[in-house]
Order: structure tokens, then sequence, then C-alpha cells
């Protein structure tokens, strides 16, 4: 069975968002520490993770629009694993928005809906941060109305962040519907018949939180 990794690997001190912290990743114990504790010849090793939700590629729930909205934790899976999906093609092109008729005529009931821009090719540098690729409110109110179960982009923000409102994000998370942005790797996906999973941390209170965004066919 094909499976493709959609999302970025984090390492120690790789920041997502400039201006946000980065993930801090080490032990807690190293091999070394607990030479001592265990058989001879038997060592182990204890990780230590300290990072913010919105690291790599990430999920957010209706608590990160909403004060009173759902937490990661209290997402149903069946929004998050083995959804049927589907691939939008959006080519980029700076600052371009994908609306309402690019979904008008698409069956997303059910559909994990993936935006694929190609915008992913920029990760990394200057170019990707600003002028990227985004969804229309009317596009995520289609969205809502056709009954999509999660929504994906392989770009930086599913809203413009040329100004301060995020008409998408508002959209969609008032109407339960996760969001996954920072996707990459989707130009390996048909436009339909793959099954998508995007698996958060199962923690309690946690607004955003990074995924391991995976398909298989």
């Amino acid at each position: 069975m094909p499976i493709a990794d959609l999302s970025y690997r984090i390492a120690d001190g790789t920041v997502t968002t400039p201006g946000q912290p980065a993930p801090r990743i080490g032990f807690w114990k190293t091999h070394a520490d607990t030479r001592d504790l265990y058989a001879e010849g038997t060592t182990f090793a204890f990780s230590h993770l300290d990072m913010i939700g919105g690291t790599g590629t990430y999920l957010d729930a209706p608590l990160h629009r909403f004060a009173d909205g759902a937490d990661i934790a209290s997402l149903p899976l069946e929004r998050l694993v083995n959804v049927p999906g589907i691939v939008i093609d959006a080519p980029f092109s700076a600052g371009s928005a994908i609306d309402a008729d690019a979904v008008a005529h698409l069956d997303v009931r059910g559909k994990a809906v993936l935006l694929r821009t190609g915008w992913d090719a920029r990760f990394g540098t200057d170019e990707y941060l600003g002028g990227h690729p985004h969804l229309t409110e009317a596009a995520a109110r289609a969205l809502v109305d056709g009954g999509a179960a999660i929504v994906g982009i392989d770009s930086v923000n599913i809203d413009s962040t040329a100004g301060d409102e995020r008409p998408a994000h508002t959209t969609l998370l008032a109407a339960g519907v996760p969001i996954v942005e920072h996707l990459r790797g989707l130009e390996a996906l048909s436009e339909s018949g793959f099954l998508f999973t995007a698996t958060p941390l199962n923690f309690v209170g946690l607004a955003t939180s990074p995924v391991r965004a995976v398909a298989t066919w």
C-alpha cells in the first residue's frame, strides 16, 4: 500500500513561523545517564520536548479561533483518520486566492479537501512567508455547506496574511472543520482515490498541534 508523507520534519531549533519560539528537542536522560540504572549493557534514552503547537505541519482545532471552541483532544477521529480525500489544484501565483468556483462543482461531503498550490516548493525561503495562496471566505463557506470533514493547504496559511482578518479560519472552525497548514508533497496524490490522516497529539487543552499527515491508496 503506497504511503505519502505530507508533513515536514521538525528538528531542534526549527522555526516554522518567524517570531514564534523554536522547538527544543533533547533528552531528559541520555543513554550515558542511565548506564548505572539497568543491567550491564542495557541503557535507555528519555526524550524531552518543548514546543508550541503551530510547529511544522500542524492542525488547528476550533479553540485556535474561539475561546469556547473544541480543543485538539475533542476532535472526532472520523475527521482525522482515513478520511476519503480529494485534491483541488490551484497553481500558485503571488497572492492568488482560491475562490468558491474552485469547489462549487465538487462533492466534498465527508471528504478531506486538500488544496494543492505548489507553494511548498518555497518552504524555507523568505518568499514562502508572504503573498501566499489562500482560501477566500466564500470558498470556506462553500466547503462548510458542502460538508467537508477537514481542509488542508500546502501554504503558510489558509487565510491571506496581508491583513488582520482571518475569514477562512473563522468560517471553517466555527463549523467544527479542522484545518491543516504547511502540507507538502501533494503532487504525489491523484485528484481522488486516497485516504488522508492527520493525527495530532492527544493532549487536552491544545488549540493547535503538529501532525503526521499521510495519504494512503
